[in-house]
């Protein structure tokens, strides 16, 4: 079962023991991804003092950033972004973030539409706040 885990380097490393996606039979799991950029782990429009609070906060671009993760995973894994068939997205501010996410998922998923739910939650492993939890269906 081992050759239907996927990980890549082009894709930010898991904060745990677990691998970027999962084929089992024609479906493929993805693990939850955020913002981080591969290879740095810097998180793209957050920048944090030396006491950990935010000096600059830009969802938008870890929204972007997010998108761009899933792609490469699905791609390393023999996916199309249009494969997706359910994205989970976890959200750390749903009052705050809902309407700039709600507005940037319609801008990269007009041409496929999966089905979504959106869950807001207290706090993520890393200070991101955005997290996507998806399944594709392979060709």
């Amino acid at each position: 079962m081992s050759d239907n885990i996927i990980h890549t380097n082009k894709a930010p490393e898991p904060v745990g023991l677990y691998p970027h996606a999962r084929k089992v039979g024609n479906l493929l799991f993805l693990s939850g991804i955020g913002p981080r950029e591969a290879g740095t782990n810097k998180i793209p429009g957050v920048e944090i003092d030396k006491n950990g609070n935010f000096t600059a906060f830009d969802f938008e671009a870890q929204c972007r950033s997010v998108f761009h993760n899933v792609r490469t995973v699905l791609e390393a894994s023999g996916a199309r972004w249009e494969d997706l068939v359910d994205v989970t997205v976890f959200l750390t501010d749903m009052q705050r973030d809902f309407a700039t996410y709600n507005r940037l998922y319609a801008e990269y998923f007009k041409d496929s539409q999966p089905c979504r739910t959106t869950v807001g939650i207290t706090s993520l492993p890393t200070p991101i706040a955005i997290e996507l939890k998806c399944i594709a269906a392979l060709p």
